[in-house]
Order: structure tokens, then sequence, then C-alpha cells
């Protein structure tokens, strides 16, 4: 089987077996409409008080809302994603299995990842953001070009989170126990994605500061493309860069991770 072959059979087999806890998904969208439900409102309020804060006009701020429930699982921003078991694998010893696969293991975890975001998207992410724009005054774009340049920054959106994950992920060969890195990666993910306000938001040298960091690649970036407040372009550069240097940051401690591995006798 060819390289391409493999890694695509391995992106297939994460969106079904994520597929097949439908109970876990139905209970997933019901929590998003309701978490989605209780920040509408709560922005609707603060846009009473504030009108245009950050640029964003009422229906713009609730479409931010419900872009952000539907990436919440798909692009984990606040962790559920492949990372919890590939640490998991690190701290039993299974690791060494994968180790021996004919297959890279960054771009093996990296296929199983997107196969899961792409199925918690399409069975978790959309129907949310539907039931918002259903019931919500929102803006979304007629133009089908946007749509399609929204969608370019989510795939490279879930580029940046693997990324991101992956490195904290690894860490778990150094660490006794990876609860710690996960809790804080689900702490900084939350805060600097802009899941709880827009980052356009954030006041002063915060602001500046979290939006050139890469977990505004994840929620911020693609929302500011679908509402057309950034470029396209401009956005997959900036996307791009933040991918590139989190995969070869993530390839270099993978280097040194498996080296460890041998020298322990794994």
């Amino acid at each position: 089987m060819g390289a391409g072959r493999l890694y695509t059979a391995v992106a297939a087999g994460g969106f079904r077996r994520y597929a097949t806890y439908r109970a876990a998904t139905a209970a997933g969208v019901f929590t998003n409409t309701v978490f989605g439900l209780i920040l509408v409102y709560t922005y609707l309020a603060l846009w009473d008080v504030r009108p245009h804060l950050g640029g964003y006009d009422r229906a713009q701020a609730v479409t931010y809302v419900w872009l952000g429930q539907a990436f919440l699982s798909t692009l984990a921003i606040g962790g559920g994603g492949v990372e919890a078991e590939l640490m998991e694998r690190i701290r039993t010893g299974d690791i060494a299995i994968d180790l021996y696969r004919p297959a890279d293991l960054q771009l093996w975890w990296l296929a199983a990842d997107l196969g899961r975001a792409v199925f918690q998207l399409l069975g978790r992410g959309v129907l949310p953001f539907v039931f918002g724009a259903l019931f919500f005054p929102v803006a979304l774009p007629t133009d089908v070009r946007t749509w399609v340049a929204f969608l370019i920054a989510v795939l490279l959106g879930m580029l940046v989170s693997f990324g991101i994950r992956f490195l904290v992920a690894l860490s778990a060969f150094w660490l006794l126990d990876g609860k710690g890195a996960l809790q804080m990666m689900m702490i900084t993910g939350t805060f600097c994605s802009g899941m709880l306000l827009p980052l356009n938001v954030f006041p002063g040298v915060l602001g500046e500061v979290v939006r050139v960091l890469p977990w505004s690649s994840l929620l911020q970036a693609p929302a500011d493309v679908l509402l057309g407040r950034a470029g396209a372009l401009g956005t997959y550069v900036f996307q791009g860069a933040w991918a590139v240097t989190l995969l070869l940051a993530g390839r270099l401690l993978q280097s040194v991770a498996t080296r460890r591995v041998v020298v322990q006798g794994g």
C-alpha cells in the first residue's frame, strides 16, 4: 500500500471510529447547543452595552458564538483529540508498537486526528451552527468563494491544532503523568483561541500578543474569513506558517523522544 493510501485509510478509520459513538455525538450536539445559547445571550447583553465591540455587530457576534461551538470539538480547542490516547500509549510503553509500524509516527497520528476532526465537524459541529442560524440573526456570506476560503482556513486550523497537541502529547516521554500538561493545554487553548471572547476584544498589548499566537488560527482566523473581517491570503500565510513551525517542532521532538526510547531499551 502506498503512503498516501495508508494515511488515507488511517484517516478514514479515525472517522469511522468516532462515528460509532452515536450517543456521545448526540449528547455533544445537545451540550454545544446549550452552551451556545448561554453564550449568545451573554454576548447580546454585552453588545447591547458596547455596540460594535471588537468591530463586530450583533449578528457577527452571534455568528462567532456558533462557530465556536462548531469548532470546539472539531479542533479539540479544549482537548479531546488523539493527544490523550497518544500520551497513554507513551505512558504504558505501547508506543514501541507504533514505532515498529512501517509508517511515520507523526503522520499516522495526524491522519487519525484529521479523520476525527472531520467527523466532529459534520457530526457534532454542523447541527448547533444550523440551529443558531435558524433561531438567531447571523451574518453569513452569500458568496460561494467566501465559504470555500473559510473551509480552507478551517483545514489549516486543524493542522495547527494537531501541531500544538502533538507537542503536548510528546511531553509524556519526559513526564510521569501528562494530566497537568493536558490541563494547561485546555486552559491556554480556551483563552487564547477566542472561545471566551473574540480576540479582537482583548485590549492593548494583551490583544496584540494573543492574536499572533498559534491558537488564534483555530477560531479567530477562520471566523474573520467567514465574516469578511480578514483577507483569505493573509490568513492562510499566518496559519500556514504556524502549521509548518509546529509540525517541524513536533518532528524534531519526536526524533529526540525516539532516541530516548531506544536508549531506555523500549
